[in-house]
This record gives C-alpha cells, structure tokens and sequence, in this order.
C-alpha cells in the first residue's frame, strides 16, 4: 500500500491494462506532459556518469522514451516493459530498425526479470498505478545491479486537484488517484535501501476550453479511473452537468485549468534487500529469468 493511500484503495489492474490498451493508437498524439517530463526526466542524466549495457524502460508505453534512451546510449540493450501489449505493439513499430530493442509485458510489481540484471532503470509517469510503493521499489532494487541507477518521474497530490474537488460535488466516490507525495516517496526509498536518493517537484498547468475536451485527453492516453471501488457506468448528462458547473469556478482568463504535479527522482541501488520472514529467517531473492520478447 502506498504511504498516503486511504488503506481501502485499490487498483484494479485489469482495467489499467484495458484502458492503456485501448489508448495504445492514440496515446503519443495527447501525451504532451508525458512526453515533456521524460525528456526532462532524461536530460537530467547529463548529471551522472553512467554506461549502461542494458536499460529497462518501465512503463514505457508506445516508445516515445525507449527511442530517445537508445540514441543517448547507442551501445546498450533496452528492454521495454508495460502492462499494456496494445502500448508495446506500437512500441515495436515506432522503434527504429538500428535501435536494440526488446519488449516484454509485465507488471511493476512483479517483474520477470533476472536479479541483478540491469544498469539503468527508467520508469516515467508509470509508478503511480501501482498499489504498492515499498513493493515497486523492491522490485526494482532486486532487478537492478548493485551500484545501478533508479530514475523516475510520477504524479504527486496536487495533480488534477481541480477535477477531484468538482467531483466531490457529485458524491465521495473515489474518480481521481490519490497520488503520492514526495516525501513518503524519499521515505519509500530510504526503507528499500537505495543510496544518495534526489528528489524535488514541478507544477505544470495544461489549459482547456471546456470540461470534455480535459475527459477526452485523459481517455486518449489511458488515464481512466481504475478503483476498484470506482463508479460503474457513464456520466449521466444531469451528473456531467453538475460536474461542469463544478469546474467552472476555476475558468481564468476563458480557459479551464488542469493542474499536475510531477515529482522526479532518482537513487542508486546498493543490491537486492533481504527478507526477513516472521520466524526471523532471513531469505535473499531467487533469480527469475524469462525469455526477453524480441
């Protein structure tokens, strides 16, 4: 579970695995804030000294980073995981011939990757849809070398506070992620054991002319509630409209805002954690090793 979750909120990652495949077509064309932190996210490794042989884009969705790590680092093998096979199949042909490349679908939480195998890892805006924090970040300590390098983004609480707050006009039904704050995920970090870790925040504001046309982008790239317990069923037009005259309290200057919060981090890994089972037997994680999918 993640630190500042309410302790009965669950994703369900079945529906996060159907919307970012239905979103797979259209996703590079509406990412604009995704595409814009990762490539921040990755000029931000002009501040190690780093040369990975293998690269492990998690989240990576249709590819958009994948390909600008491989030109960065022409010589090293990158391995594209995500959720979604409809995300990776564009992935496959967006990628250049040149570009060494490999796909796999799998979950951040368990990944089906050999321990240890792995210099850098990346996940952009992809940590957010995973229940459990201390989890993910285990994960990626055992898959990651000794001495490897964690870079990431995510979303932190401030994140389209705007619609959660029109929203709660309508009921106390969960619509928007509570998303993570920074400082429970420095102190995530700290508990798996990762060394040096670096984190800060950036406020983005993207603007829309009407409440549809924010829905319609979040549609486009996936990003649909997936509680467990969320709403069933469509917006009737009596809910969409107090949801619409919610958000209007918030129209400046003829435009609607959508407020994000991006939190960036990185952390060098010290090895896989040992677990400590309840009769104080200490076991070191088993190496699993899957076939790549080329």
């Amino acid at each position: 579970m993640n630190p500042s979750t309410p302790a009965d909120y669950q994703l369900e990652k079945r529906a996060i695995r159907r919307a970012f495949d239905q979103a797979a077509s259209s996703y590079e064309a509406s990412a604009v804030l995704q595409d814009q932190v990762g490539q921040q996210l990755i000029e931000r490794l002009d501040l190690v000294k780093l040369e990975p042989q293998w690269i492990l884009d998690l989240g990576s969705g249709t590819g958009l980073q994948s390909r600008r790590l491989n030109r960065r680092y022409p010589k090293a093998r990158l391995l594209a995981v995500d959720l979604a096979v409809g995300m990776l199949q564009q992935a496959r042909l967006r990628k250049s011939w040149r570009q060494r490349q490999y796909f796999c679908q799998g979950d951040a939480e368990h990944l089906p990757l050999a321990t240890g195998s792995m210099d850098l890892l990346f996940a952009n805006m992809s940590i957010q849809w995973c229940n459990d924090l201390d989890r993910v970040l285990c994960e990626f300590a055992r898959v990651l070398r000794p001495g490897g390098l964690l870079m990431f983004s995510t979303l932190g609480p401030d994140t389209l506070s705007e619609l959660r707050q029109s929203f709660a006009r309508l009921d106390d039904q969960p619509h928007v992620i509570p998303f993570m704050d920074m400082h429970d995920i420095g102190d995530a970090l700290v508990r798996q054991g990762y060394e040096m870790p670096v984190l800060d925040v950036e406020h983005f504001q993207l603007t829309y002319a009407a409440l549809e046309d924010l829905l319609r982008d979040l549609r486009s790239i996936g990003a649909t509630n997936a509680s467990v317990n969320r709403p069933r069923g469509l917006l009737t037009p009596r809910r969409l409209q107090i949801l619409r005259d919610a958000y209007e309290q918030f129209r400046k200057d003829g435009y609607l805002p959508a407020t994000y919060e991006v939190v960036y981090g990185h952390a060098w890994s010290s090895g896989p954690r040992p677990e400590i089972r309840e009769d104080g037997a200490v076991t070191l994680p088993y190496p699993q090793m899957r076939r790549h999918i080329k």
